[in-house]
């Protein structure tokens, strides 16, 4: 393939071979333009001699490294679909999504092969299986594999691949968001003419989350589609980000509310041990942000910090910069893509005050990846679009959000599915009835409960409570695990047997509580 205007990686490695594209913050491990170049484009080369056609998808199950880049930009440039795989999920997790996806290829790595392995042994999901780190049965060894490419490999024309990532969902397993690479090859859904977000050559890019998770993988990505690096830790430590600020002379860092907590808790001595003057727009999103905590962050680094609203399905997006949050403390922001809608229950539009269903409009659709229904569900009789978050605008078109519609609840910046773990707990023989809310954590913003309405004759106990968070985490990732159990007598459930989740939400937010938790 030759350097054009559509192959960023090419561009950059024939105007700039030996500068680093990536760098592992604790490692040092890097690969530069070059480098990058190369290795994807001849995995690329690999993943079409081995039959994926275009719009097929692969998928990536390991950690933070360096070959995530290598793998994605692979994915590309083949044009197919590269879907993420969550580090904490278990076996059946893991295969549901390879099965959902469709996935043709797999690539893992020594720590999260064994997984890997335990939910392909039924013989589904990806033929072609390729892991670093060495070899293991059922999988080809990654250096191996890619040694058979040759050195001049090409590339058929294609249409750029792009993501497949899964959202949250109030109910069941995640689903998938998948474009039409058509479409995306005329809608660019992430950029957008904001300073914060114009990247370059000189721009180092901070990346602090795992890369499973779609802000990482797709700010990173635009990043080095830009010219610039990428600078990835591979796990979050609040000292150690700001060293990678001084370090690295970073000039964008993303975050997410749990993050600031705790490098807000660092001591004074340690927060201001290290240089940030080359901090230029510090990024955060994922989770609502307490607006003490905001507030903080905003003393103490500057008018530097900038929030966006948005999710996976890219319906639409906010921003709000410091300065605009400082006069409108909990604003989310006004719209950068897209329009917004505030919308009543009866499908009409509510002006500035009043509180209603989250929309926009004038962003190309998406569909929930085989689920019609869900994906009918997410769009009025006007075609707006919602992900089921509640809140108003004031008169000057900021957004505030209110509530959630859906029951998901958000730990740290990871979305958590209530009804997987309440499908989990109900099977459990001690327990008759339950409910998983989020409630209010200082660090977290959320940390899941599980409130339990015991069988007749079971007594509730600390015992019974730590009894079911290890059926819980025995079962599933911890993140979707309880990290505390009530006993109630009965649960909030209307005549018909709805429960009513956000009343019971409510009692706990607020501490009164109708009827009182036996809590362990």
């Amino acid at each position: 393939m030759t350097p054009s205007s559509t192959d960023p990686v090419a561009r950059h490695a024939a105007a700039r071979p030996t500068a680093t594209a990536v760098v592992m913050d604790a490692s040092g491990r890097s690969i530069d333009w070059r480098t990058l170049e190369s290795r994807s484009r001849r995995i690329a080369s690999r993943l079409v001699a081995a039959g994926l056609a275009q719009g097929d998808v692969i998928a990536i199950h390991a950690e933070n490294r360096l070959e995530w880049f290598e793998w994605m930009w692979a994915a590309r440039r083949a044009g197919l679909y590269y879907t993420t795989v969550s580090t904490h999920w278990k076996a059946d997790e893991v295969g549901h999504l390879l099965r959902d996806s469709g996935a043709k290829a797999l690539f893992a790595s020594g720590a999260t092969v064994g997984v890997a392995a335990l939910a392909t042994a039924d013989g589904s999901g990806p033929s072609l299986r390729v892991v670093a780190d060495g070899a293991v049965a059922g999988f080809e060894d990654y250096e191996a594999w890619l040694a058979g490419a040759p050195d001049d490999a090409t590339l058929p024309a294609r249409l750029e691949g792009s993501d497949f990532l899964y959202s949250s969902g109030t109910t069941g397993r995640p689903k998938g968001i998948r474009r039409p690479l058509e479409q995306l090859a005329s809608v660019d859904l992430q950029r957008g003419d904001l300073e914060w977000k114009r990247f370059d050559a000189d721009s180092v890019y901070l990346s602090t989350a795992p890369m499973y998770h779609s802000a990482p993988v797709r700010w990173t990505m635009q990043v080095l589609r830009a010219g610039g690096r990428c600078v990835v830790m591979e796990r979050f430590d609040g000292e150690a980000a700001l060293r990678a600020i001084e370090r690295h002379r970073v000039t964008h860092a993303q975050f997410v509310p749990t993050m600031f907590v705790r490098m807000l808790r660092l001591p004074p001595e340690v927060r201001d041990r290290h240089d940030r003057s080359s901090l230029r727009h510090a990024i955060h999103a994922a989770a609502p942000c307490p607006v003490e905590v905001k507030r903080a962050m905003i003393d103490w680094w500057g008018p530097i910090v900038t929030e966006y609203y948005s999710g996976t399905e890219a319906v639409g997006r906010t921003s709000i910069s410091s300065r605009e949050w400082l006069e409108r403390p909990g604003s989310v922001g006004r719209p950068e893509l897209g329009r917004l809608h505030v919308v009543g229950d009866d499908g009409r539009e509510l002006g500035p005050g009043e509180t209603g269903l989250v929309c926009f409009s004038g962003v190309p659709r998406f569909e929930y990846h085989g689920d019609p229904e869900r994906t009918r569900a997410a769009y009025d009789a006007q075609g707006r679009a919602s992900i089921g978050d509640v809140g108003h605008v004031d008169a000057d078109g900021y957004l505030y959000l209110t509530d959630r519609a859906s029951h998901m609840i958000i730990s740290g910046g990871v979305n958590v599915y209530p009804q997987e773990t309440e499908n989990l707990l109900i099977g459990h023989p001690a327990v008759a009835d339950v409910a998983v809310i989020g409630v209010p954590d200082a660090e977290f913003g959320e940390s899941v409960k599980a409130v339990v309405v015991p069988r007749e004759g079971v007594v509730p106990s600390d015992a019974l409570a730590a009894e079911l968070v290890a059926w819980c985490r025995a079962r599933l990732s911890a993140i979707k695990c309880p990290r505390s159990v009530d006993f109630v007598d009965a649960l909030p459930r209307t005549e018909a047997g709805k429960l009513m989740k956000r009343v019971l939400r409510d009692r706990y937010a607020s501490g009164d509580r109708t009827a009182p938790p036996r809590a362990h």
